[in-house]
Parts: C-alpha cells; sequence; structure tokens
C-alpha cells in the first residue's frame, strides 16, 4: 500500500512542480510538451488513486501535505533555476517513477491483485517517455558536458520483458 500511496502524492508533486515549470519556459512548444505530461501527472493520479480505493486504503495525509510542499517549491524554483535545472530535475525523478511503477506492478502481482498490473505497467512505460522528454532536453544544453547525467533507463520494451521474467527494470529490486 505505501508504494502506491507514494505515487499518488508523488504524482501531486509533480504536478505542481510541472505547472512552475510550464510557466517558466519560453517556448511555447516546450510549455505545450510539459503542460501534455502535467496532464499525465494527474491522468496517473487518477489511476493510483482508484486502485487504493478498490484495494480498500487512501492516500497518506502526512504524505499528501509533506508532497504539496515539496511541488511547490519546485515549482516556485523553477522561475530562477534557469532551463537547464528544471529540464535535468525532472529527467532524473521521472527516471525514478519507472522503477517506482514496476515495483509496484511486481507487488500487485505477489499480493494477487492481476487486476492492477497492467495499468502500473503502463505507467511505468509512461514515465519512462517523460523520462526521454527530459533526457532529451538535458542533452541538447552544453551544461550536459559539465554535470554528469542520471544513469539510463533500460529501453521502454524492457519494462515489459522484465516483468515477464519477474524482474524489474536493473535499477529496481527483484520481484
Amino acid at each position: 500500500m505505501t508504494v502506491l500511496q507514494n505515487a499518488y502524492s508523488g504524482e501531486y508533486a509533480a504536478s505542481l512542480a510541472y505547472g512552475g515549470h510550464a510557466r517558466s519556459v519560453s517556448d511555447p512548444g516546450e510549455r505545450a510538451e510539459i503542460l501534455a505530461i502535467l496532464d499525465q501527472e494527474l491522468e496517473h493520479r487518477g489511476f493510483v488513486g482508484g486502485m487504493l480505493s478498490a484495494l480498500g486504503a487512501a492516500p497518506d495525509p502526512f504524505k499528501e501535505r509533506l508532497m504539496t510542499v515539496v511541488g511547490t517549491t519546485i515549482s516556485c524554483l523553477c522561475r530562477i533555476g534557469g532551463w537547464f535545472i528544471p529540464m535535468y530535475g525532472a529527467g532524473k525523478l521521472e527516471a525514478g517513477n519507472i522503477v517506482e511503477y514496476e515495483v509496484a506492478a511486481a507487488l500487485a502481482r505477489e499480493a494477487g491483485h492481476p487486476e492492477l498490473v497492467e495499468c502500473l505497467l503502463h505507467m511505468a512505460e509512461i514515465e519512462w517517455d517523460h523520462e526521454k522528454y527530459f533526457r532529451d532536453k538535458t542533452l541538447s544544453s552544453a551544461w550536459c558536458r559539465v554535470v554528469p547525467l542520471w544513469p539510463a533507463p533500460p529501453p521502454r520494451a524492457d519494462i515489459r520483458a522484465n516483468f515477464a521474467r519477474g524482474a524489474t527494470s536493473r535499477r529496481g529490486a527483484a520481484a
């Protein structure tokens, strides 16, 4: 349950952060792309909230408050962090989200809730897409020659292939 509660609150923090991130970029195309990612994060929050409800659980109030502060703080920092820092930070966080959903899918399988697995794997794939977007943006900056990038996730197809083998990403825990 804790993994889902963390994901639920984390998606809210991400949506708050991406709101500030979108307001901080000058390129209208980038703004639209970030707002589309924000919408997907809110969609994920809705899915995870439905899972929690179906399991007879609820969001953790403490995590909700904490992630509200985190998301709001990041949103404000996007205005002063320039272009590179928000792109870099978002990509690094999204890389962790891939693993979070892979682990959640493995735990759902182990707990006898196969009905949750497909949605969790799909969200891992969408988080992979988000990480790729921010990785590509980060790599387009001269700063990437100075600031080392986070480890690249395995190919997107590995999410399902690893799950089928009973494993998660090379950065995640074994299922």
